[in-house]
């Protein structure tokens, strides 16, 4: 069925980048991620090029940098134009590019609700605040893109508490490990913007220079 083909299509997107981008969320923490499974890119030379080898061959420079803005495509749940967007806004501004950057995707709705574990993984962030089970200090935000600040309150709405499918939510929350920048009332299911992202974001693994550099191509 769809749900099956998604999750296939999801973990040949993983081994072929040849990285863990949690794009299944929890499952991907344990032996059953498929990195951990098959760390070797698919298709019927994959195993054979990739086992005991690493990831196989070597790419063109041009390779290297799409790679990486896959990687970032993939693990924040973006389109190419999303990705674009976001690039020439850090890089108008003064600093640190990387700094801005991962600023900017950290902030979004999606990954805050992702991060502090309301939903298990991007796809499903997004999905549960467009469907309107995600307030902002009080307030419906249908966007996943929409950008907190400090000092921004999350937390769910009154239609959220109608749906079955929260009521395990609470025993999830207990072990979540929020980063810094988040704080997480996992007996209220709150959450709270108490800083800013920063680069040592976990499970981020791509090169964002490079992603730069792809764009700038």
């Amino acid at each position: 069925d769809e749900v099956v083909a998604l999750q296939n299509a999801l973990q040949k997107t993983e081994r072929r980048l040849g990285e863990k981008l949690f794009l299944k969320g929890d499952r991907c923490i344990g032996p059953k991620c498929a990195m951990v499974r098959r760390a070797y890119a698919p298709g019927v030379h994959g195993a054979k090029k990739g086992r005991g080898k690493g990831r196989p061959g070597k790419s063109s420079e041009f390779g290297d940098l799409q790679r990486e803005k896959q990687k970032l495509r993939f693990f924040y749940g973006l389109d190419n134009r999303d990705i674009k967007h976001y690039v020439e806004q850090a890089s108008r501004k003064s600093g640190l590019f990387d700094a801005h950057l991962i600023r900017m995707l950290e902030s979004r709705l999606d990954v805050v609700t992702r991060r502090l574990g309301f939903a298990p993984s991007g796809r499903a962030a997004r999905q549960t605040i467009s469907h309107g089970h995600i307030a902002v200090n009080g307030r419906t935000v249908r966007t996943p893109s929409y950008q907190t600040r400090k000092g921004d309150s999350i937390g769910f709405t009154a239609r959220a508490g109608r749906a079955s499918g929260f009521a395990a939510l609470g025993e999830r929350l207990a072990a979540v490990q929020a980063p810094p920048w988040l704080a997480l009332d996992s007996r209220r299911k709150t959450g709270t913007v108490v800083g800013v992202p920063d680069r040592g974001i976990s499970g981020v693994t791509f090169d964002i220079i490079k992603v730069k550099e792809f764009y700038s191509r």
